[in-house]
């Protein structure tokens, strides 16, 4: 999330059940192995679990290290959005985080005590996500290390391996590792650097990560409490301006799984961090805001964030994915989300490098696209910074104006900001150019529906996207494809003309029948034909 720690009262949440995974003497130590690997990932966060994950399931091997031996130590990224549970659904671990994760859909606004208005995040039901679950980062790492060991053809997980130095040669990169045995080089064609806001990848190649570091000092706590703070029927997410029971200027409360409870309360700039961070002043805090004392504190630390960027995100044989590559605010849920939506992209583009021999110059668009996409998420971020923590006077009655006029005005609601919440970046003006071009789809990720197969089995579209090129068509495709294509033919009756049968018509409320709408293998539809033309299509692949 691009936190800057500046202290930790706790470094593990009490009410998570910490595993130790086990070191493996490494094939380089014990057998003098000399392999060349396709691609090394260094960080066995969410970010980089998910990528040795992707990589797997198109058949490429990597090796990923971790210099740790166990998940995440806090809750830390805890909202994960609908895009990213798409992705996480491919990657084949989405089933268990919806199982353990809270859906929450409506938030509500306050200015003091009172409320200025509520939304709803994802009012049509037919899609097969919500909008936004919150799960703790620790589980959704057990999940996808779990899911790494399914795939141990392809995954060489090793922990309590620590990368201490780097190059890179036209032929590959040399890696040296140190581990309890020693040290060893390891050598890849590549290597990806998923080892957040403060790599050691980025501070080795002494890139410049230049950004706004904001001032403001946030306390973030966990709490365990059997008994909802607030009446609900559903979890909310709740965010206060200048709450009555804080002296700050905001705090925000959202439910996790297993009665966790995060609580951000905005401390200001010149702080006493030793002094905050006492557990009696903590909880003294905390029962002002949820107005009981019936709860155990599981976790808290101390932050201020910064909003930065590299301006490149390949070097040759380096990449940088996630944090590592930019950071933002937590406000917004935009950090661990924008990291995966950098795996969705460049999982399949190294892949298409590494077995069918495409050319390298695919891995710049990865470069181009998420680093506009990094833009967007860092305005968005200090958008949102800059509303919650004015900076003057000025800003600050600005922002009193606006909230005071927003309780009957829908106008002055949209300008509040307390967060953007996550949303795909859409590729607009990025080479993309045909018919279709205002169309608002083009550029976007696909809009999911429900489906019905020929055996009468409901899924839902995002189902049977492939992770290779798609092609949805509302009626049957009747020429030949003369390359490796996913056609999804759905119709508006069950019949044998198509595949699936959009038995709900929510298909044709987010599409056109007379239109085919081609999808790249991370969700983006970038070409849009009335007459499918095959030449059209190629110039559509990167």
């Amino acid at each position: 999330m691009g936190f800057i720690t500046v202290n930790r009262a706790a470094n593990f949440s009490k009410n998570y059940n910490y595993k130790e995974f086990p070191f493996k003497i490494p094939p380089e130590i014990a057998e003098g192995s000399k392999e060349i690997y396709p691609v090394v990932i260094v960080g066995a966060g969410p970010i980089g679990l998910s990528l040795a994950i992707d990589l797997a399931q198109r058949g490429v091997k990597s090796v990923l290290l971790d210099d740790n031996n166990i998940v995440s130590t806090g809750s830390r990224a805890i909202c994960w959005a609908k895009r990213t549970l798409e992705i996480f659904d491919r990657l084949g671990v989405a089933s268990k985080m919806m199982a353990k994760g809270i859906t929450w859909e409506t938030g509500r606004l306050f200015n003091g005590d009172k409320e200025v208005f509520s939304f709803n995040l994802l009012p049509d039901k037919g899609q097969k996500f919500p909008a936004f679950i919150n799960l703790q980062q620790y589980y959704v790492e057990e999940y996808l290390i779990e899911r790494c060991f399914q795939l141990e053809d392809y995954i060489d997980l090793r922990f309590s391996n620590e990368v201490i130095s780097h190059s890179q040669n036209k032929d590959n990169v040399e890696i040296t590792v140190s581990c309890p045995k020693g040290e060893y080089l390891l050598r890849s064609s590549y290597m990806v650097a998923c080892d957040g806001a403060d790599s050691p990848t980025r501070k080795r190649m002494n890139l410049s990560f230049e950004g706004e570091i904001f001032d403001e000092h946030f306390l973030i706590v966990d709490i365990f409490m059997e008994t909802p703070p607030f009446e609900s029927d559903r979890p909310e997410r709740w965010f206060w301006f200048a709450p009555t029971f804080h002296d700050g200027q905001s705090a925000l409360l959202h439910k996790q799984a297993v009665n966790i409870y995060r609580i951000d309360l905005q401390l200001g700039e010149n702080i006493d961090k030793k002094s905050e961070l006492d557990p009696e002043r903590v909880r003294k805090r905390i029962k002002k805001v949820v107005k009981s004392d019936s709860f155990e504190i599981d976790w808290m630390s101390i932050y201020k964030f910064k909003c930065a960027s590299l301006d490149r995100m390949v070097f040759d044989r380096i990449i940088f994915v996630g944090d590592s590559a930019h950071v933002v605010s937590p406000f917004g849920a935009r950090g661990g989300n924008g990291g995966i939506h950098d795996v969705d992209n460049l999982g399949w583009k190294l892949a298409s490098v590494l077995k069918d021999n495409t050319s390298d110059y695919i891995l710049n668009t990865y470069n181009e696209e998420r680093i506009e996409a990094a833009k967007e998420n860092i305005a968005n971020s200090s958008r949102a910074t800059n509303f919650m923590t004015p900076k003057n006077k000025m800003a600050k009655a600005f922002r009193d104006q606006v909230l005071d006029l927003s309780v009957n005005n829908q106008f002055f609601r949209n300008i509040i900001n307390s967060g953007r919440l996550s949303v795909p970046f859409k590729l607009t003006g990025l080479r993309l150019d045909n018919q279709y071009r205002d169309d608002p789809l083009l550029g976007s990720i696909y809009v999911d529906f429900p489906i019905l197969d020929s055996k009468g089995n409901q899924l839902f579209l995002t189902d049977v996207i492939a992770n290779s090129y798609n092609l949805l068509s509302f009626s049957k495709i009747k020429i030949e494809i003369p390359f490796n294509l996913n056609i999804i033919s759905v119709g508006q009756e069950n019949n044998e003309d198509v595949d699936f049968f959009d038995f709900e018509g929510k298909g044709l409320e987010r599409y056109r029948a007379d239109l085919n709408y081609f999808i790249r293998p991370d969700g983006y539809i970038v070409g849009i034909f009335k007459e499918i033309n095959i030449r059209e299509l190629e110039k559509c692949m990167l």
